[in-house]
């Protein structure tokens, strides 16, 4: 310091500490020279920032801590400089390097506040272009900083956000804030959260948060980084509920059933707990669906979901398995008898029609019933064994009414019996095991044989020969009755070719067509088996029955005469059983009416057989129609349907149902009826195909 200073010097202190503050290159050289001869009255006084220049004159550098800022220097005087010039000089120039020391470090300073703010500057026009939203809080929660995305996301400004503690965004005020513990101790975590916006609208968000520290590496806040994923959340809740649920009547599907079920059954087995699975199938919904449309159906399967739900408690689950199959899973079962009051209570829901666009419909249902742990442990067998109790339940059902059943071994025994069976008809196929019976039709006036209906036999490589019963109902089930179908119709007129090249007259051989089979392709394959047996359409008859000729009239005409086209008769199979309209009937290109043996074999005992018999005669006269009576055995039975007037019958009587070799014969000895005074009882004749 300089001490021990008069007027004058204090002035050049003031000069001088002024000039530092507020002068920068020349002009500060030039200002410290006017100051340093004001400070030894000495005219001539320089600041040299450079090398001291040479000569004799006074100089001193300036410096302070090592540095060298520059130098003090007076031109040469005839005379030295005295020692009181040189000391005041030197404490001048020492005072002014502590200055220039001070201002230098002022000036590295200010440089790097700017180049910081520079630095902050630029992050923070970064964090503003962000679509993300990021905030940054303290330990406590309260938030230090909000960038342009989180008003963009939360419709809150800086002003309004800044200061106040986080928990105003969360959706549930009352949700406890754990930053500190969580996150801070931890270094952060990712998750998914539910946020509110100041609209009061609520999202879900990722939220990733991340741990702010000090230079020391001390914990000093956290940095939050949020997006809006509510889009992808909906998406992920829709692919779930596609994933899991039906989508016709929000009822959860087979997979989230069977995961369900299975979760519940591992709970049970800790618990020793006893539950069951209902299997329920709607009786009669096929004809509705396919007489009122498919809409109308679903709106029934809707309706039937309903009542299911409501019926149950909140812990039962109810699914749909597909089509009009239903599953209903019961926990906590604490009786045995628990499970037959709920299926007596689902059966009731059936009782009251449901009313589906104008029409007052009336279904049933099936229930089969598996138990856990007697009958099995996992899911999928106690849907396929309910399944088969189900089957049961609907083969006993009164008047198709359905009914419930529990599952028993021998339902078991019985569903693999179907389904060797069914294994075994498609080996039939490959390896020729199927043959086919011809049981004739005679002429009740000349007693000569007028045609046959052809039969199929299977010869079981194990059980020997089936007749029809034994696999027609299961290939009907399975889908393979078409497959059989053709086969039928292809050996049938592989054997006309045959009785033909053999000299025989043509002579119609009748085969049984079901409804699967009689579409608009019909024509088309019966064609393609005459054209590649070479044969006219007078070797074939078709026999439908009544139920076909019910659906879809416009259709089943134009295939009848698509059929009656080729030379091919028609025959109305089984008369009677079903609710033909005359109106109807009279509309369809049938030649013949057969009347079905559960009228016949009551003739002529029972009055009400015999008139019904004589009903559908006297409909077939009026009708321009051939009459035929199946199941004729008894001498009676032909004297009353011939005095009625039926032109033809097919029975016992005759012949049972011969292979085709033995029939050939019977028409080559041209074999007539003879009637018998008595006729022993035989059994009734074949299923039909």
């Amino acid at each position: 310091m300089i001490s021990s200073v008069g007027t004058d010097d204090l002035a050049c202190c003031s000069a001088l500490l002024d000039a530092m503050q507020n002068l920068q290159g020349m002009a500060l050289h030039a200002a410290l020279g006017g100051i340093a001869s004001g400070f030894l009255k000495r005219p001539g006084g320089r600041y040299v920032a450079g090398p001291v220049p040479e000569g004799n004159g006074l100089h001193h550098s300036v410096e302070h801590d090592g540095h060298l800022f520059g130098h003090y220097v007076f031109p040469a005087l005839n005379r030295p400089y005295t020692k009181q010039e040189r000391d005041r000089l030197a404490m001048l120039a020492g005072f002014t390097g502590r200055l220039m020391q001070r201002r230098a470090e002022t000036e590295k300073r200010a440089r790097a506040l700017d180049q910081i703010e520079a630095k902050l500057e630029q992050q923070a026009q970064i964090l503003n272009q962000m679509h993300e939203s990021v905030i940054t809080m303290d330990p406590a929660g309260f938030i230090t900083s909000w960038n342009r995305g989180a008003e963009q996301l939360f419709g809150y400004t800086s002003m309004e956000a800044i200061g106040r503690n986080v928990l105003f965004l969360y959706e549930n005020e009352e949700e406890e804030d754990s930053l500190a513990d969580m996150f801070l101790e931890q270094g952060g975590r990712e998750m998914e959260v539910r946020r509110r916006k100041k609209s009061g609208e609520t999202f879900w968000a990722s939220l990733s948060l991340s741990v702010m520290r000090d230079q020391h590496g001390n914990p000093i806040g956290l940095i939050g980084y949020i997006n809006d994923i509510t889009e992808r959340k909906n998406a992920e809740k829709l692919i779930h509920h596609l994933a899991y649920y039906d989508s016709l009547t929000g009822l959860p599907n087979r997979t989230l059933l069977t995961r369900t079920v299975d979760q519940a059954l591992l709970e049970a087995q800790q618990g020793s707990m006893h539950g069951c699975v209902m299997f329920i199938d709607l009786n009669r919904f096929k004809p509705i669906n396919d007489t009122l449309g498919h809409v109308a159906g679903d709106m029934l399967l809707v309706e039937v979901a309903i009542r299911l739900r409501r019926a149950l408690r909140d812990q039962d689950v109810v699914a749909r398995l597909g089509a009009d199959e239903f599953a209903v899973a019961l926990f906590d079962i604490d009786k045995d008898y628990h499970p037959g009051f709920v299926a007596q209570k689902l059966l009731s829901l059936f009782d009251e029609p449901f009313f589906i666009d104008g029409h007052e419909l009336r279904v049933g249902a099936s229930i089969g019933v598996s138990m856990y742990p007697e009958d099995a442990s996992d899911t999928e067998t106690l849907l396929r064994l309910a399944d088969i109790a189900m089957y049961r339940a609907k083969r006993g059902g009164e008047n198709n009414e359905g009914g419930y059943a529990y599952y028993s071994e021998e339902m078991n025994r019985n569903t693999l019996d179907l389904l060797r069976i069914e294994t075994g008809l498609l080996h039939a196929f490959e390896y020729n095991e199927l043959l086919l019976y011809y049981q004739p039709k005679v002429d009740m006036a000349t007693g000569s044989i007028t045609g046959a209906e052809a039969l199929v036999r299977w010869q079981h490589p194990e059980r020997g020969l089936l007749l029809p019963g034994e696999f027609i109902p299961i290939a009907e089930e399975t889908g393979l009755i078409v497959q059989l179908s053709d086969w039928v119709l292809d050996a049938v007129c592989r054997q006309a070719r045959a009785w033909k090249e053999a000299g025989l007259a043509p002579i119609r051989i009748a085969l049984n067509v079901t409804a699967r089979e009689f579409t608009r392709s019909l024509p088309d394959r019966i064609r393609a088996a005459l054209s590649r047996h070479m044969l006219s359409g007078d070797w074939l008859e078709l026999e439908i029955t009544e139920s076909m000729l019910m659906h879809s009239t416009d259709r089943v005409i134009t295939i009848m005469e698509k059929v009656c086209s080729l030379g091919i008769t028609i025959s109305l199979d089984d008369f009677g059983t079903g609710y033909s309209s005359l109106s109807y009937l009279k509309r369809f290109p049938i030649n013949t009416l057969k009347i079905d043996r559960s009228f016949t074999m009551g003739i002529p005992e029972d009055t009400n057989d015999c008139a019904i018999a004589s009903a559908i005669i006297g409909i077939a006269k009026q009708l321009r129609h051939k009459v035929i009576a199946e199941g004729v055995e008894t001498e009676k039975q032909f004297n009353f349907l011939k005095d009625a007037g039926c032109n033809e019958l097919q029975g016992y009587i005759f012949s049972r149902p011969v292979p085709a070799t033995d029939f050939h014969a019977m028409l080559l000895e041209g074999r007539r009826l003879k009637i018998v005074s008595e006729h022993p009882s035989l059994p009734l004749d074949d299923i039909d195909i």
